[in-house]
Formats: C-alpha cells, sequence, structure tokens
C-alpha cells in the first residue's frame, strides 16, 4: 500500500535538520509531510518563510479544519498541539485539527500527539521520521506508528545537533522489535530498511525511496 503520509518531529537544533531534510524532497513528492518543530509559544511564523526558501514543496503552518492535501508541507503552529483526524471510516479523507490541550512532554505542540493520531488516521500508510532534539517527546509516538503497521526512520544519534530525542527514539523502538541499523559503511544506507537509523543527509533519499518502491 502506498505511504501517503510523512510526519517529522524535531527540537533543538532542527532548524538546520529541517532545512536539509526538507530541501531533499523533490517537486514531485507525492505524500503530504506534518512537521512538529519545538519552538516558543510566542513564535511568529518566519519559521515557514525560512524553511520555504530550502523546500520546492508549498509550505505553510497548518490550519483547523484544513483538508490534508498530498504533495505540501504543513507545520504545527507555535503554542497549538497538530492532529490528524479522518472523515469516518475508510474515505480516505483527512483533515487537521489544532488543540491547546496541556503540553506533553513540556511541549505544545507535541510531536507525540502528532504521531499518534497520524498513526490512527493512516496505520500502515504513515512514515514516522525523528531528527534531533533535546527531550523525549516523539518516542512513544513514534512506537504507535510501528505498532499500527508504518515505519519507523530515526535521524542517526552522532550526526544529530543534540542526540537525545533519536536516542530516545531508538531506545523505544528496541522494546517492540529489533531495529536494522542502516548505513554503517561510510554513512551510507545498505538497503531500505522497514526501520532506519539513517545519517541526516540519506533521510530524504530514503523517503523517497520508500515512496517509490510503494506505488
Amino acid at each position: 500500500m502506498a505511504f501517503s503520509m510523512i510526519v517529522v518531529g524535531t527540537s533543538l537544533g532542527g532548524l538546520s535538520a529541517l532545512e536539509v531534510l526538507l530541501g531533499g524532497l523533490p517537486k514531485n513528492f507525492a505524500a503530504s509531510v506534518a512537521v512538529v518543530q519545538h519552538r516558543h509559544k510566542s513564535s511568529s511564523d518566519r519559521l515557514s518563510a525560512i524553511l520555504q526558501q530550502y523546500c520546492s514543496l508549498p509550505l505553510g503552518e497548518a490550519e483547523d479544519k484544513e483538508v490534508i492535501m498530498p504533495g505540501r508541507v504543513y507545520l504545527a503552529p507555535s503554542d497549538y498541539h497538530l492532529l490528524v483526524e479522518s472523515v469516518g471510516h475508510n474515505t480516505g479523507q483527512t483533515y487537521f485539527a489544532l488543540s491547546t490541550d496541556a503540553p506533553v512532554c513540556y511541549s505544545r505542540p507535541s510531536i507525540d500527539v502528532l504521531f499518534e493520531s497520524a498513526a490512527d488516521a493512516y496505520a500502515e500508510r504513515v512514515i514516522g521520521v525523528i531528527l534531533t532534539g533535546a527531550n523525549h517527546d516523539g518516542a512513544e509516538g513514534l512506537v504507535k506508528i510501528k505498532m499500527r503497521g508504518g515505519v519507523a526512520v530515526v535521524e542517526e544519534p552522532a550526526t544529530a545537533f543534540c542526540r537525545t530525542m533519536p536516542e530516545a527514539a531508538i531506545a523505544a523502538l528496541k522494546r517492540i522489535s529489533p531495529l536494522e541499523l542502516a548505513g554503517e559503511k561510510k554513512g551510507k544506507a545498505s538497503s531500505v530498511a522497514s526501520d532506519s537509523i539513517l545519517p541526516l543527509s540519506d533521510i530524504a533519499p530514503l523517503l523517497v525511496n520508500l515512496l517509490t518502491v510503494s506505488c
């Protein structure tokens, strides 16, 4: 079954990491991409403008009740949880919801909240990506994506600006299944794995490959 959504979570050092990841996605990238970048609640929407300079896909902050479209990148607004919801069962139509519920892992928006809701909405059609960050947010959400049949991708901690978040995600995934470690030689992936730990520069090519082979 083809992948429909990529969900990405990052925190400390995330701006530079997102520039690399989003910059590696081609104009014809077919899936939708939803991103949680931890930031201060008073942050402006300048993040969208900055990242759009590196991304060839249309990019902007998600709005409440916005229908999710393929080939677009959506950012969680500051101080709101971003959730994916579906219209009925098996309709294939999904939309975003914004929430001001309490912070999760001290964060709003929370990576866990986005990942868990995406797993519920898309099941095996979602890929979760954890990048650099300074806390454990996203680890349990990535586990849920894996448990629902989706694919888990984690930045190699050695390439991360802050390795805490990737290491927490790897530890959580190891509790449910062994990870196939990719890129042991010269930082390059030896194969397309169902679950992968990759240097930052290799994640976008993997996503493109996964979408290609799943079509």
